[in-house]
C-alpha cells in the first residue's frame, strides 16, 4: 500500500491556520489595532473601504519596526512578547502568538511601511499570499502604516461567505469600540468609504463612552470603584431604568483586554436583582486589573475567552462592588432606620402662626338650629367630608353608568345582536374595560386592544401602498452610536414604507420630519429605539417579514399603557375599533384581549 500521509505545503498550512485568526475583515482590524497599541502608539487612524473587503489601513505613531523586524513580523510564530511558555502567564500586551500578520498576509495582499523614531529611513515591504514580493527602503513618517488589500482574494470560497457590507461594517465597528474603550488615552479615528465615523481624542473613560455611544449616555452612568488585594475593579454601570431588551453595551476588560465571561455577567445581573424590568439587561463597562499570573488568556485564538484562578472570589467582588455602587448613588431601595418616615410630619413652607383660643360669643347651647344631636349638647353638626380621598371616591362614583330599570335590562339581555359598544363601560384598575354583553360580563384588556387596532391599521396602510404620514411641527433630531446608526440605516426602506419621513442628518444623527398617521402622538425616539432593540434581538433569525415585525413593535410603543385613565367616549371608540379588526380576541403577541363571563360563571362566586 502506498504511503498516503504527507506534509502540507507552507502556503496551504498558512491559509488553514489563518482561518482561526482571520475569520472576517473585523478580525484583521482587531489584530492590526492591537499591534498599534502594543507599539505604544498615542494616535491611531483606521481606514476601511467596502467594509474592509477591498482595503484596510491602520496608521499609528508607535515605535516602528526596523528592517529585520519588519521582515520577521510576517513569519509564523515570530513575536517580541514572549521567549518561553512561562512568559504567557506574565503577559500584559495584546498579541503574543506571532500569528496575526502571518495569517493576514496568507490570505491578502499586504503592504507595510514602518520607521523607528531613531532612524531616518523606513522599510517598505509587500507580501502577497504569504510570499514577500518586494522589500526596500522608503521615506515614511515615524511609526507604522499597514494596508491590507483584497482580503481572501486567494480563497474565493471564504470570501463568498462574507455578509453584506453593512453587517461586516458593524463587526468592524464593534472591534474598534472595544479597543477604543480599553485605551481611552489613545487618540483613535475611523473612516469608512471617505466618511468619518469616529473622531475620539485622548480623554478619560467617561468621555470615551459618551464619545462612542452618544451624549445620552452621560446621565445613565454610575461609577464603580473597588480595590482589594486580589483585584482592582473600576468602570461604570448603567442605571436600571435604562436597561435594554438586548445585551448591547456590556463590556468586561481584564488588564485592558476585552473579554467575554458569562460567569461575571451573572454576577452583575445578580447585583441588579429586584431593580430591572422583566427580560431586560443592564449596561456595564467594567475594568478588572489583577496579577497576570492569576488569569489565563491563551485558551482561544481570539483571546477573548479567559480563565481566572480565583473565579469565585472575583465573582463575589464584582457582585458586591456593583451592588454597593447602586446603593451609594441611591438607585437601589434602602431603609433609613434613624428616621421613622411614616410618622414624619410635613414641613410647612412658610411661617407657622402661634396657636390661640377662639371663642364664639354668640353660641347658645339651647338654640335648636345650632344644637348637636341628642345626648351631645353643644357639639357641631357633622360636616361632609372634604378630604382628597373623599373627592376621589365621589369622582369614581360619578363615572359609574346608571343602572337601567329591570324592564329595560331584560329587553337588552334578550337582544343578543346588540354590539357591546352601545352599552355603558367601566374602567377597572385603569387596565380593563368592563361592560355587560350577552347576559354576562365582557372584560377587555385596553392596552392589548389598542395594540391590535394600531397593528392592523399600520399593516393595512402599508399593504395599500399609500402610507399616510403626519408631519411634525418641530422635526426631531436623534443621536445614535455608530453601530446603532449603521443598523438603523438598513431599516430606512421599511421605515419609510410604514410612513416615517426620516433622513440621514450626518454625524450619526437622524432627522425625523414625519410619523405614520396613526402614531402622530408617539415619541419618535421611543419608537425607533424599540425597533432598533427588536432588530438587534432578532437579526440572527434569518428570513422574516420585516414589515410585519416592525408594525408590531410600533403598535407596542404607541398603544395606551395600562394605568391610563380613559373616559366613556374613549372606551366606546376603542371597543368599536377593536371589534372592527380581523382578530379582535387575540393580541399581536398571542395573548388574550377579551374575556367573557357568563351569568352562570359569575354565579359560582356566590
Amino acid at each position: 500500500m502506498a504511503d498516503v500521509i504527507r506534509l502540507l505545503p507552507d502556503n496551504v498550512a498558512n491559509q488553514i491556520a489563518a482561518g482561526e485568526v482571520v475569520q472576517r475583515p473585523a478580525s484583521a482590524v482587531k489584530e492590526l489595532l492591537e499591534n498599534s497599541i502594543d507599539a505604544q502608539a498615542t494616535k491611531i487612524q483606521l481606514t476601511v473601504e467596502e467594509a474592509g473587503k477591498s482595503r484596510i489601513q491602520v496608521v499609528d505613531n508607535g515605535t516602528g519596526l526596523s528592517e529585520t523586524d519588519a521582515r520577521m513580523a510576517f513569519e509564523r510564530h515570530a513575536t517580541s512578547k514572549i521567549s518561553r511558555a512561562e512568559d504567557i502567564f506574565a503577559i500584559l500586551t495584546k498579541g503574543f502568538r506571532g500569528e496575526a500578520l502571518a495569517s493576514i498576509a496568507a490570505v491578502a495582499q499586504v503592504e507595510l511601511k514602518s520607521r523607528p523614531q531613531s532612524q531616518d529611513l523606513g522599510t517598505c515591504l509587500r507580501v502577497e499570499g504569504g510570499k514577500v514580493t518586494r522589500q526596500e527602503f522608503c521615506n515614511t513618517p515615524a511609526g507604522t502604516r499597514i494596508e491590507v488589500h483584497n482580503l481572501f482574494y486567494n480563497i474565493p470560497a471564504r470570501r463568498n461567505f462574507l455578509k453584506s457590507d453593512n453587517v461586516e461594517l458593524r463587526h468592524i465597528i464593534d472591534e474598534f469600540e472595544r479597543v477604543a474603550l480599553a485605551h481611552p488615552k489613545v487618540q483613535m479615528n475611523m473612516e469608512h468609504n471617505g466618511s468619518n465615523l469616529f473622531e475620539l481624542p485622548s480623554q478619560n473613560l467617561r468621555q470615551r463612552i459618551v464619545g462612542i455611544f452618544g451624549k445620552k449616555f452621560n446621565e445613565r452612568l454610575v461609577p464603580v470603584e473597588e480595590s482589594t488585594p486580589l483585584l482592582q475593579l473600576s468602570g461604570f454601570i448603567g442605571k436600571p431604568e435604562y436597561a435594554r431588551k438586548t445585551r448591547g453595551e456590556q463590556f468586561f476588560f481584564a488588564n485592558h483586554r476585552f473579554i467575554r465571561s458569562g460567569y461575571l455577567h451573572r454576577a452583575v445581573c445578580r447585583a441588579f436583582e429586584g431593580l430591572l424590568p422583566a427580560d431586560t439587561h443592564p449596561s456595564y463597562f467594567l475594568f478588572l486589573e489583577l496579577d497576570p499570573q492569576r488569569i489565563d488568556v491563551n485558551i482561544h485564538p481570539t483571546k477573548t475567552e479567559v480563565k481566572f484562578e480565583d473565579d469565585k472570589a472575583i465573582h463575589t467582588i464584582v457582585q458586591t462592588a456593583v451592588k454597593h455602587a447602586l446603593g451609594q448613588h441611591n438607585i437601589s431601595p434602602s431603609l433609613d432606620f434613624e428616621t421613622e418616615q411614616q410618622f414624619t410630619p410635613p414641613r410647612p413652607s412658610g411661617s407657622v402662626p402661634p396657636p390661640g383660643v377662639h371663642v364664639n360669643p354668640h353660641f347658645n347651647p339651647f338654640d335648636q338650629a345650632h344644637s348637636g344631636p341628642k345626648g351631645a349638647p353643644g357639639d357641631r353638626a357633622p360636616t361632609p367630608p372634604t378630604s382628597k380621598q373623599s373627592q376621589e371616591w365621589e369622582s369614581l362614583l360619578n363615572q359609574l353608568p346608571e343602572v337601567p330599570d329591570q324592564k329595560q335590562q331584560q329587553t337588552e339581555l334578550l337582544d343578543e345582536n346588540q354590539v357591546p359598544e352601545k352599552r355603558p363601560y367601566l374602567q377597572i384598575a385603569r387596565k380593563y374595560i368592563a361592560t355587560y354583553h350577552s347576559g354576562g360580563l365582557l372584560l377587555i384588556h385596553q392596552q392589548r386592544a389598542h395594540e391590535r387596532i394600531l397593528y392592523e391599521q399600520l399593516r393595512g396602510d402599508a399593504q395599500g401602498g399609500a402610507v399616510p404620514s403626519q408631519q411634525l411641527l418641530f422635526p426631531a433630531q436623534l443621536q445614535y452610536s455608530q453601530g446603532d446608526f449603521a443598523l438603523i440605516r438598513e431599516l430606512f426602506p421599511t421605515l419609510r414604507a410604514l410612513g416615517f419621513d426620516l433622513d440621514d442628518f450626518g454625524n450619526n444623527q437622524l432627522i425625523v420630519q414625519g410619523l405614520p398617521l396613526h402614531l402622530e402622538k408617539t415619541d419618535p425616539q421611543a419608537a425607533l429605539d424599540q425597533i432598533l432593540e427588536n432588530e438587534k434581538e432578532n437579526k440572527a433569525q434569518g428570513q422574516r417579514d420585516m414589515l410585519d415585525d416592525m408594525a408590531r413593535q410600533l403598535a407596542k410603543v404607541a398603544a395606551l399603557r395600562s394605568g391610563t385613565v380613559i373616559d366613556q367616549v374613549r372606551m366606546a371608540g376603542l371597543v368599536e375599533q377593536l371589534f372592527a379588526c380581523q382578530e379582535p380576541a387575540v393580541g399581536i403577541f398571542g395573548q388574550a384581549v377579551t374575556t367573557h363571563f357568563r351569568a352562570q360563571d359569575i354565579d359560582k362566586y356566590f
